[in-house]
């Protein structure tokens, strides 16, 4: 059991704190982990997994342009990810993956292991942050990401009023 998905959990569920995710490199591991925990229910409303540039545009809403102009891996692409997972669901609390799990991929603008997330909050703003976990295995960065993931989405919950 992920130890960060079940805090978030506890946490989320006494702020009445609903939850969707928009995963791109991670693949749907983070609604994984989230689901993984008992009561996850009560939380998580949805998970996109748009691993496709298409799927970003039909099911997010992310314009193709964004996509032309800044690429799939950019704080662009993140911040109109986790905007569009609030826009597309019943969630008032979302976060989005984006990135270059390797082993192949990368350039030198954006080396394998760059990751980009944000978190949105509905009604609010979206914030987005950059990690660089290094050329590490495709594994390991997946991993790691879902944890950064999980931990962006329990800072935001403690800086959430309930509901």
């Amino acid at each position: 059991m992920n130890t960060l998905a079940a805090k978030l959990v506890k946490e989320a569920s006494a702020k009445g704190v609903m939850i969707a995710t928009a995963e791109s490199c991670t693949g749907g591991l983070v609604s994984a982990a989230i689901t993984d925990i008992a009561g996850s229910s009560a939380v998580f409303e949805r998970g996109f997994v748009t691993y496709s540039n298409n799927s970003k545009a039909e099911l997010l809403g992310v314009p193709s342009s964004l996509i032309e102009q800044h690429g799939a891996v950019s704080a662009e692409v993140a911040c109109a990810m986790a905007e569009g997972a609030i826009k597309h669901s019943r969630a008032t609390l979302s976060v989005s993956i984006t990135g270059i799990a390797g082993p192949g991929g990368g350039s030198a603008e954006k080396p394998v292991g760059i990751v980009h997330f944000a978190t949105a909050v509905k009604g609010s703003d979206i914030i987005h942050f950059e990690r660089r976990f290094g050329d590490l295995s495709r594994e390991a960065i997946r991993n790691a990401a879902v944890d950064v993931a999980l931990q962006a989405l329990i800072d935001r919950v403690n800086n959430t009023p309930a509901h």
